[in-house]
């Protein structure tokens, strides 16, 4: 006999399972809208940067200090509001940061001074640790036993995909929309609002606990259970994020240096190729073993700066564009293997802590080697910075690979750890 009764009003588990899945999927694919979302107004500045440098004689040093002053202030959110989620819940941690989100792109639309640019990206950058941590964890809170590794997927793959598009969505509307700078930001306001509101009715992954108040002191806790694995691909991590700090702050300005003559619209354009190049290789790359990918990506670091390198001695654009396909290809490798290492077996009250830990190191290593690259170029000029900068990057890969090289031989050894494929 039937377990379900028929009839108006009748309760009906089979149905409610249906409804139950089918939020939880729209929850999913919310929480990876607002990721992407998220990296693409991070890297939306990008094509505007010369637009800036030329309406108010801003320097390289200005602008990597604007790139640096996002990252830091999204740093100090990660220390402090990294784990607020797991108190109060993702649901108000993320409609509370997307609504402070969208007031940091109208600020960014009105601004008009280096001051003001600073300060809306100061706002953003607090806005974007808060909710980077809650979706990243929202994601992995919504993992489908049938599709095992989609979310730590997703959460490689969500924000470099989201760098590619506002890279290249803010490239178009600086050639084709009037007050590009106005115009970029006003549609991203839009877009946050509306995912600030969809976020409400979304499925509530972590219920309340206490401790939110205590949980804002200023820490970086690590899970024992990954710090080793922290420790032997911290510096995987550094190199490949300080290569793209480097493509995302003083791109243009390379470009501008290597190709005098290319359209303003263009200028933007080598940190999209790195962005997609690292989408598209983690997508490849998603069912190889994780440790593999890393050390793989590791061996591109070099090649990809000699490439880029070679732009500044007589080969021009396209072996700056190719440098940088390079460089997206080691991007999207490491930090995919890095993260899936990472992720393989948390448990639940962990996930938001080492999402945290991990999100510290990367956009360290972005911003402060960038930020100092900017005050290079004050007094050795972008030529002599661009060399030194490949050669402290392809050492760091140097490192890390023979870090990843002995954790591979250990491993190998004591036995292997399984790592879920990717679907």
């Amino acid at each position: 006999m039937s377990d379900v009764v028929s009839g108006p009003g009748a309760h009906c588990p089979v149905r409610d399972s249906r409804a139950q899945g089918n939020n939880r999927a729209a929850s999913f694919g919310l929480d990876a809208s607002v990721l992407v979302a998220l990296l693409a107004a991070s890297s939306a500045p990008t094509p505007l940067y010369p637009l800036y440098q030329d309406q108010w004689g801003l320097s390289a040093l200005a602008v990597t200090v604007v790139f640096g002053a996002y990252s830091l202030a999204l740093l100090s959110a990660l220390l402090t509001t990294g784990t607020l989620s797991d108190h109060l819940g993702r649901r108000p941690v993320l409609a509370g940061a997307l609504g402070a989100q969208a007031v940091a792109m109208l600020l960014l639309a009105s601004a008009d001074g280096a001051g003001t640019l600073t300060a809306a990206r100061l706002l953003q950058g607090v806005a974007t640790g808060v909710a980077t941590s809650a979706a990243g964890a929202a994601l992995l809170d919504l993992e489908n036993p049938r599709r095992p590794g989609r979310s730590a997927l997703t959460n490689t793959m969500a924000p470099v995909a989201g760098m590619a598009a506002g890279v290249l969505a803010s490239t178009l509307l600086v050639r084709f929309a009037p007050s590009p700078t106005v115009t970029v930001h006003a549609l991203l306001a839009a877009l946050f609002a509306a995912q600030a509101i969809a976020v409400t009715f979304t499925t509530e992954t972590a219920g309340r606990r206490a401790g939110a108040l205590r949980s804002l002191r200023p820490r970086l806790g690590v899970p024992p259970a990954v710090r080793r694995t922290l420790l032997t691909t911290g510096t995987a991590i550094v190199a490949i994020w300080a290569l793209g700090g480097f493509y995302s702050s003083l791109g243009p300005a390379l470009v501008r240096l290597v190709a005098p003559d290319a359209p303003q619209a263009t200028l933007g354009t080598v940190f999209f190729t790195l962005s997609a190049a690292a989408a598209l290789t983690m997508w490849v790359l998603r069912r190889t073993d994780p440790l593999t990918t890393a050390i793989g990506g590791c061996t591109v670091v070099l090649p990809a700066a000699v490439l880029t390198l070679s732009g500044l001695h007589g080969v021009g654009l396209p072996a700056v564009q190719g440098g940088a396909a390079l460089a997206g290809a080691a991007f999207g490798a490491v930090s995919q293997g890095v993260l899936r290492m990472l992720l393989a077996s948390l448990e639940e009250r962990d996930r938001a802590a080492t999402l945290s830990a991990y999100y510290v190191l990367s956009h360290l290593s972005m911003s402060l080697p960038a930020v100092a690259a900017g005050a290079a170029t004050q007094h050795y000029g972008l030529r002599t910075t661009s060399h030194a900068y490949a050669v402290i990057t392809a050492l760091l890969a140097a490192a890390a690979l023979t870090a990843l090289a002995v954790s591979r031989t250990r491993t190998g050894a004591c036995g292997s750890p399984r790592h879920r494929p990717l679907r």
